[in-house]
This record gives C-alpha cells, sequence and structure tokens, in this order.
C-alpha cells in the first residue's frame, strides 16, 4: 500500500444534500489521498454516486466543503472540476461511436495547427504518447464503435487523464466487464496509484473492493459508516456494515429435474438496428423448472435475442414456440398475455417511462386490463394501492408513489422493473442483466426470487454479464458469441476463466446445433 501524504489530495467535510423527500447526503466526512485506490461502497441510494457528482460539479452541496490539497473550493461545474484536476468516468460512457479513439479523448481539447486547423496528427501522437505513459494500449485511429467494451473505458480514462485529471472518479468501472477486463483494470489503476494519482471508484461487488483499493469507505443512507483498510476487513465484514445484517452470497439452489419445454427457438435469425446480422441460426430449448444462463461480451446478440423472445424485434428466419404455440408473428402485448415477461438491460430506455408516476410505472403492461381500468379511465385507487404495494414488498425506497421513476436511484429503478415483472406471474421470465446497479442485499433478493420461479416450475432465461450469478444460478448454461451459440456447459463443470475464453472466441468450441 502506498504511504499517504499528511495532506489528502481531496477531502470532504459536512457535505449535505437532500432532493424532496430525501437525505442523499449527511454530513459526510471523507478524505482521498493521493497514491492510493479508494472504493465508496453502500447500497443503493446510500448516496454514493450523489457524493461524486457534488464533487464533479454536477450537484452543488446544500453544505460542507470541499478541500483540495488542503484549499477550499467552489465547485459548480464539471469544468470547474476540471480545471482542478477531477475526472470523471460515468457507468454510461459518453463517447462518439463514429469518431476515431483519437478523436473521442481530444474532443473539445483538440490540438490545432496556424490556430485554425484541427492537427489529428499531433492528436494522434498525443494519445499514442499518453497511452505509453500509463501503460495503456489502445489505437488510437480505431473507430469507438468497433472497439470492445473494456477498450472503451479506457477511452474514458484517457479522456480525463488527458484533461489533467489528477483525481479520477470511476462509477461502476466493472458492470460491463469480462474477468480478463476486470483484470486489466485492476492493473489499469495500480498504475495509475503508483504514478501519484487519486483514483475514487464506486461500486457494489465485493470481491472486486477488495482485490483493487486500499481504503473504503461505507456509507448507509447518506451518512459514513466507517472507512477502513481493504487488508484489514472482508466480505462478510463490509456487507454488514452495508445492509446492517448477515448477508447470504450464495443462495442454496435445490436439484430439481426439468419438466417440459416451455420455449423453443428454432433456427432464428434477426437483423440489429443497422440491418446486420445479429442472431445467426439460433436454436434453444427452455425446460419447466430450470434456469438457463446466456454468458457473453457485451453486443454478441443478447440484446437481440431478448428482444425476440418477447416480440419487440421481428425474427428473419426460423420459428419461436410457446407451449407448444407458434407465436413468431405476436407482438408483445399478446406474449404478455399469454405468459412471457421480461425485465429489460435497460430500465431507463425499456423499462421504465421516467417522466410517470411510480404508481404508473408498477401497473405498465397491465394497464389496460381489470381492474386498472375503468371504462375509459385509468381507475387511479386501483393503481395507486397496487403500486404502494409492490413498492413495499420489492423494497424500493422512493419519496412517495406520486413521484416520478426518474427521481429514482439506479438500483430502485431496477427492483421497480424486476417486482412488477415478477407479479405478472409468467410462464417465462427473460431476465437480462437484473441485477444491474443493485447492492449486495438487493441481489441476494432478486436471486431468491429467480430461484422460487424456477421452484415454481417456470422457465427463466437468464442473460447476465455477471458471470459469478451465472454460475450460481443456471441450471445449464450458453456462451453466445458474434451472434451464435457456441458452447453448452454445466455450471459445476466450469470456471469465470474457462468462460471467459470461450466469450471471447479464444477456446475452440463445438458450434450448438440444438440446446
Amino acid at each position: 500500500m502506498a504511504v499517504l501524504n499528511k495532506q489528502p489530495a481531496v477531502e470532504l467535510k459536512g457535505i449535505t444534500k437532500t432532493f424532496p423527500g430525501v437525505v442523499a447526503n449527511d454530513g459526510i466526512n471523507i478524505k482521498f489521498h493521493a497514491g492510493e485506490v479508494h472504493a465508496l461502497l453502500g447500497e443503493n441510494g446510500a448516496g454514493k454516486t450523489t457524493l461524486m457528482n457534488i464533487l464533479y460539479g454536477l450537484y452543488p452541496p446544500d453544505s460542507g466543503e470541499i478541500l483540495i490539497e488542503g484549499i477550499p473550493h467552489t465547485i459548480a461545474s464539471p469544468l470547474d472540476a476540471l480545471k482542478l484536476g477531477i475526472g470523471m468516468v460515468h457507468q454510461h460512457f459518453m463517447l462518439v461511436h463514429p469518431f476515431t479513439v483519437a478523436e473521442n479523448i481530444v474532443l473539445g481539447e483538440e490540438p490545432s495547427q496556424k490556430r485554425w486547423f484541427l492537427d489529428m496528427k499531433r492528436a494522434v501522437r498525443d494519445v499514442e504518447k499518453l497511452s505509453a505513459q500509463y501503460g495503456f494500449q489502445v489505437d488510437p485511429n480505431a473507430k469507438v464503435q468497433d472497439i470492445s467494451v473494456g477498450m472503451q473505458q479506457r477511452v474514458e480514462i484517457l479522456k480525463a487523464l488527458y484533461r489533467g485529471a489528477e483525481v479520477l472518479i470511476l462509477d461502476e468501472p466493472t458492470a460491463v466487464l469480462t474477468p480478463q477486463e476486470v483484470e486489466e483494470l485492476r492493473q489499469i489503476t495500480d498504475n495509475l496509484a503508483k504514478t501519484g494519482k487519486t483514483i475514487i471508484f464506486i461500486t457494489h461487488k465485493l470481491q472486486e473492493v477488495m482485490a483493487m483499493s486500499q481504503r473504503i469507505t461505507v456509507i448507509q443512507k447518506g451518512r459514513v459508516i466507517d472507512t477502513v483498510r481493504t487488508d484489514s476487513t472482508g466480505p462478510v465484514e463490509l456487507a454488514r456494515m452495508m445492509v446492517g445484517r448477515d448477508v447470504v452470497f450464495k443462495l442454496a439452489k435445490k436439484e430439481q429435474a426439468p419438466g417440459s419445454t416451455v420455449l423453443r427457438l428454432e433456427n432464428v435469425h434477426a437483423e440489429d438496428e443497422r440491418g446486420l446480422d445479429a442472431l445467426k441460426g439460433i436454436d434453444l430449448e427452455i425446460r419447466r423448472g430450470e434456469i438457463v444462463g446466456i454468458a457473453g461480451i457485451d453486443g454478441n446478440g443478447q440484446r437481440e435475442l431478448a428482444e425476440v423472445l418477447i416480440g419487440a424485434r421481428r425474427v428473419n428466419m426460423g420459428r419461436i414456440l410457446f407451449n407448444g404455440q407458434d407465436v413468431t408473428a405476436q407482438g408483445l402485448r399478446t406474449r404478455r398475455e399469454l405468459g412471457i415477461s421480461s425485465i429489460p438491460e435497460d430500465r431507463r430506455q425499456r423499462g421504465l417511462i421516467l417522466d410517470f408516476s411510480l404508481a404508473e410505472n408498477a401497473v405498465l403492461g397491465k394497464h389496460h386490463q381489470t381492474p386498472f381500468r375503468k371504462g375509459i379511465r385509468q381507475n387511479i385507487e386501483a393503481v395507486r394501492e397496487y403500486g404502494c404495494s409492490l413498492l413495499a414488498r420489492y423494497d424500493v425506497r422512493s419519496a412517495g408513489i406520486s413521484t416520478t421513476a426518474g427521481s429514482l436511484s439506479g438500483g430502485n429503478q431496477q427492483k421497480l422493473v424486476v417486482g412488477r415483472e415478477l407479479d405478472s406471474d409468467p410462464d417465462i421470465l427473460v431476465a437480462a442483466q437484473p441485477t444491474r446497479g443493485l447492492d449486495i442485499g438487493a441481489i441476494e433478493f432478486v436471486h431468491q426470487k429467480l430461484l422460487e420461479q424456477r421452484m415454481q416450475g417456470k422457465g427463466v432465461l437468464l442473460i447476465s454479464l455477471e458471470l459469478e450469478e451465472l454460475l450460481n444460478l443456471s441450471d445449464r448454461l450458453l456462451v453466445i458469441y458474434e451472434g451464435r451459440l457456441v458452447a453448452e456447459v454445466l455450471p459445476q463443470d466450469t470456471s469465470e476463466g474457462e468462460l471467459g475464453l470461450l466469450m471471447t472466441g479464444g477456446k475452440k468450441a463445438a458450434e450448438v446445433n440444438r440446446v
């Protein structure tokens, strides 16, 4: 562990921030030192991201003080933060996909020649020099749309470094990475810390906190519970600090024989938004009482597979059979009424209407059914009553049933979607990234609900980037690569490392003709 300077690089004193009905940060005091990786850990809605948004100038604090190298500063905007050497890499990358890596990195700070003309040769040289300085391996001339998610994250980090960041905030940096990419990120953050940078990362993944940080601050309900050295604690103690109780990390899954086939895909082909082949002859079978996991690097056809199953994307070739009925030509509402439900991977775009109230979002998909409809009018009382019940049963924390879905934290938005879909009692649940952005306590809860679906004889298709989740919950695991199912393995017979190799096409695997 690096020796901490007496003077913190960043010190937050008494930071308080409230939103209508919610105290997000309540008198928070934390010190961040140069040359260390410092993790912020806490439940959904604990106030971690709000705190870092204040440091980055996206929110003003209601009270409190921010000190940079011991000097108080008012940070009113991200521009102020950048001038003070503070950069932030958000969970959802902010890159221009048709642009090259170099063009993205210098965007807004472009080098010029003769004062008026963009000097791209110099931009490429600057990016190459910066990459070499910090041990990054990026191609400055590659288009962002053609590089991996892990490489896109490197580009975001280089953007911040190019602008002179000495303090780097990483928001859920491992959310979409393979195990190999997580290890590469760990090496990158270690290298940055060795050069004297201050790395702050927000996460809910205890294993990565233990592997990547030197100190950990746990925040609960807007307050600091404790700051501890990583080498003096462990996952069990951290989880207890986060949620205030003991947490079961791996739920017991009872052995059971699967039942009849509930869903079958036969030679299914589909295109993406660009008209390119996204699914290339998918054969898939899901039986009652089993969880089938889909492992793959993001962008290899998982989203198109989920949308084809629920009726949100057209099939170009092949058939989809649900309980023996051909539903290939049926749309989303019909399939939902038949018993196909889904947790979409993008809760903000596909799962919720952010400007609608929590009550209205709770009944989406059945808003046209009794008792939520009276003639041509909505039964507001029934909608509110059901919404209140759903929020209570799925621990969705909010300022009230009338607040908008957009006002919730990301984790609470996800819990609302999960609760609504499970409450529809489907025969098939297509769960795409069901625990994305959730804390350890909420993950435990969602996993229990998925296992309950299995025990009730329902079929579950689990699409996840969390390999530990897939290995713990799945009865069978399928690997998708470039739109094809390339392998089928049993969770007990494989490991995260082996799955990671299959996901990258690095290990030869037999094509699956019918799984």
